[in-house]
C-alpha cells in the first residue's frame, strides 16, 4: 500500500468483527510504530496492548468517563492499545537537566505521543487492522488499569480489530483553506 493512499484511506473504526487480532501482528505494528520520529530522538512512546475482555470491559465502565460512544466501541473492541509516554524526556536536550529546550515545555511530550498515535494507527491500517482513537478517557483510572510505571502517562485509547464496517470519508476543508503562503 502506497503513502498516499494509506493516509487518505485510514478511517476510525468503531465496529469489529469477533475476532481477535493476533499478537504477533501487533508486535509487526510495533515495531513499525517505533519509527515514528520524536524530539531528539527520545522515543517515549510505549504501547501496553489489552486483549483480555475482562480488562476492556473495565476500561469501558472506568476508563471513558461514561463517554456513550466510547463505552458502545469498546462493548465490540476486539483489542485496546493504551499508548502512553515517559514522562521529563521530550523538549529537552539534556533529560538529567529539569530545563527545556523550547518554549513548549513539556507540551512537546504530547507532540511526539501524536506523531507514535498516527503512525501506530497507519501501521495498524496497512497490516488490515482497524483503529479508532479515544481522547476522551480518565489518564489515572487506565493508569491503574493497565499498571504502567509511574514514569509513564496516558496519551491516549486506541482500540483495534479487524473491521465490520467502513466508514466513509469525511469532507475535507479545502487547500485554501487550511494554508497560508507568505
Amino acid at each position: 500500500m502506497d503513502a498516499i493512499a494509506m493516509i487518505k484511506e485510514r478511517r476510525s473504526v468503531r465496529k469489529y468483527k469477533n475476532k481477535k487480532v493476533d499478537r504477533e501482528t501487533m508486535k509487526e505494528i510495533i515495531d513499525i510504530a517505533r519509527w515514528a520520529p520524536s524530539w531528539a530522538n527520545f522515543q517515549i512512546a510505549r504501547y501496553t496492548l489489552i486483549d483480555d475482555d475482562a480488562t476492556i470491559a473495565k476500561l469501558a465502565t472506568d476508563g471513558v468517563k461514561g463517554f456513550v460512544y466510547n463505552v458502545n466501541t469498546l462493548k465490540n473492541a476486539q483489542g485496546v492499545a493504551v499508548l502512553s509516554f515517559v514522562k521529563g524526556k521530550s523538549g529537552k536536550l539534556d533529560p538529567a537537566k529539569d530545563e527545556y529546550a523550547t518554549s513548549k515545555s513539556n507540551v512537546w511530550e504530547v507532540f511526539d505521543a501524536g506523531l507514535a498515535c498516527q503512525t501506530f494507527c497507519l501501521a495498524a491500517h496497512a497490516k488490515g487492522v482497524g483503529t479508532c482513537i479515544f481522547g476522551v478517557i480518565d489518564d489515572d483510572s487506565i493508569s491503574q488499569i493497565a499498571n504502567l510505571p509511574p514514569e509513564e502517562t496516558v496519551a491516549a485509547l486506541i482500540v483495534y480489530g479487524y473491521g465490520d464496517e467502513q466508514p466513509p470519508a469525511t469532507p475535507r476543508k479545502t487547500v485554501e483553506e487550511i494554508a497560508r503562503f507568505i
